[in-house]
């Protein structure tokens, strides 16, 4: 239980940076910042370890939390750029 509400403040504070990196007029507010921090925090786990420095799983101590962390947050601005894409091509009626 608290490594799930771990998971959702790391994704929130992640997906909060990356829109803060990446400012725009994207709305969603809280649940839409925290969803995308969290597949961030994936995506970059996944690119992290494309890179050899492992996925982002264990925040048990300094020395694996902020580069795990700094993957985080480049996940999430991947994933922001491809939101962006996404909801940019829809067409309203």
């Amino acid at each position: 239980m608290i490594s799930l509400l771990f998971w959702i403040i790391l994704g929130f504070l992640a997906g909060f940076i990356a829109k803060a990196i990446m400012p725009g007029s994207d709305g969603g507010g809280f649940i839409l910042t925290t969803i995308l921090g969290i597949v961030g925090a994936v995506v970059g786990g996944y690119i992290g370890s494309l890179l050899g420095y492992g996925m982002v799983s264990s925040f048990d101590n300094i020395g694996n939390s902020l580069p795990s962390f700094i993957f985080s947050v480049i996940g999430a601005i991947v994933v922001l750029a491809i939101y962006r894409l996404a909801v940019g091509r829809r067409v309203t009626a």
